[in-house]
């Protein structure tokens, strides 16, 4: 069964229309708290208590009032730490041994969209079938337990420090980032509190921007989605590195010191490698949009490699069912799970930073056995729905230049699990091939998408 309104990472929209409204929200949280009740195991007499966090939004604090009256009224408990990057909510929930952390973000997308996710008391994403349940309640009619067993609000105060120590365990205690200077953008969300202090506190000279949000500019020309700034800051302030997060802090790019910038996967190699220096990596997880070259790279280091659907809960479910430990997305979803249940920029960072330290030389010298393909993504804009899948003049196009790249490269359409639009992606040998298969592929997209 298809689910209703949860996506590929939660239920995210426009705020104001459906479903980003208070009452939808207040109804959402009604129907996670019964869920959790049913499946909580609790002591008698007991209440369930959930964990929530925020980006830095305007709209966050409507949604988080609306949310925790939802949860009330299902008797649950309710722990509100504000602003928070979605990996600490993660890791709070588990530390602190709660039924469930929800994290009101929409991640890497402009300040009017927002969103609710969720995450187990396990700190992962919640399985596709706990999120059935909750839509399949969230339409029901919403009524109230009774006033002696309604749920309680309060704050944690401590939570931002909890955070902070935490990504600093993930460093080894032999090293230090003494000596370094590191550009942080923090893209004016979630992390502009703690980022920064997390790399400071281990030693390196630290100069921060998109750290001072004000409700409108989430992502707005700063943080991972828009490396550029951070490009620029780091040859201004004659940085060695920069490390740039979204909104919500789940995702990385980094800059080296001559303002060469490094996604994902590239991120994701450098830490494998590090890792394989210390003993075996059993395999690496990626996804459909991995680019290529990496997974030659680790082929040719008898390391095992699989592709899963774009999303990093995809991702996690692949690492937990071949017992791996790294895995990650080029748009910088990057997870070690010796370290974190879940995908964090921030202790992603510390760990290619640590293999930085381990190796010596510079960013660029550490990824030299790893050239990435290049490749071309193209988003066109869709009405939510459309049957790209069925249209001919599609599908003709996509087996025309499949059989063009045959051999040298790979092509991918795929509808974006958080906004409305078809990902047009080709990779080969081959720029200027690549980038005219992309443009020919897009065009007929967006010829069949506006005739629809």
């Amino acid at each position: 069964m298809s689910r209703k309104y949860f996506g590929t990472d939660g239920v995210r929209g426009r705020v104001g229309q459906a479903p980003i409204t208070p009452d939808f929200v207040m109804r959402l949280g009604y129907a996670a708290g019964k869920v959790l009740l049913e499946d909580a195991d609790l002591a008698v007499g007991d209440r369930p208590s959930v964990l929530i966090g925020k980006d830095t939004r305007l709209s966050g604090y409507m949604l988080e009032s609306a949310l925790e009256a939802g949860f009330a009224a299902a008797g649950v408990d309710v722990c509100l730490v504000g602003p928070m990057p979605t990996p600490a909510v993660a890791y709070l929930t588990r530390a602190l041994r709660l039924q469930a952390g929800i994290v009101i973000s929409a991640s890497h997308n402009p300040y009017y969209d927002n969103g609710i996710k969720f995450f187990s008391a396990q700190g992962t994403k919640l399985p596709d079938d706990v999120e059935r349940a909750i839509e399949a309640l969230v339409d029901q009619p919403m009524t109230c337990v009774a006033p002696a067993s309604l749920g309680r609000a309060r704050r944690i105060d401590d939570a931002r420090g909890r955070y902070i120590e935490f990504c600093k365990s993930t460093f080894p205690n032999a090293l230090d980032l003494r000596g370094l200077k590191i550009v942080v953008d923090c893209a004016h969300g979630a992390a502009y509190h703690t980022a920064p202090d997390v790399f400071h506190e281990l030693g390196a000279e630290v100069v921060r921007i998109g750290h001072q949000p004000n409700g409108t500019n989430i992502n707005d020309g700063f943080g991972a989605t828009s490396p550029r700034a951070l490009c620029e800051a780091v040859l201004a302030h004659g940085a060695d590195l920069g490390v740039a997060l979204d909104g919500d802090a789940d995702r990385i790019q980094m800059v080296d010191a001559k303002g060469n910038l490094y996604d994902g996967d590239q991120l994701l190699y450098a830490i494998v490698c590090s890792r394989a220096r210390r003993g075996t990596v059993s395999g690496v997880a990626g996804t459909l949009m991995t680019n290529l070259a990496l997974e030659h790279a680790l082929a040719r280091m008898d390391i095992p490699f699989g592709r899963a659907a774009v999303g990093d809960r995809y991702v996690v479910e692949m690492l937990h069912e071949n017992g791996w430990l790294y895995g990650g997305e080029n748009s910088g979803h990057i997870l070690a799970l010796d370290c974190h249940t879940t995908g964090d920029g921030t202790i992603a960072a510390l760990q290619v930073l640590a293999a930085l330290r381990e190796a010596g030389g510079s960013l660029q010298e550490l990824l030299g056995g790893l050239l990435l393909y290049p490749q071309k993504l193209i988003n066109v804009p869709i009405v939510k729905g459309f049957p790209w899948q069925d249209d001919p003049a599609i599908q003709a196009a996509l087996r025309s230049v499949e059989q063009r790249m045959a051999g040298r490269g790979r092509v991918l359409l795929r509808a974006s699990g958080t906004e409305p639009l078809l990902r047009v992606m080709v990779e080969g040998e081959d720029a200027s091939a690549v980038l005219a298969a992309a443009e020919e592929l897009a065009d007929v997209v967006r010829n069949a998408a506006q005739s629809a």
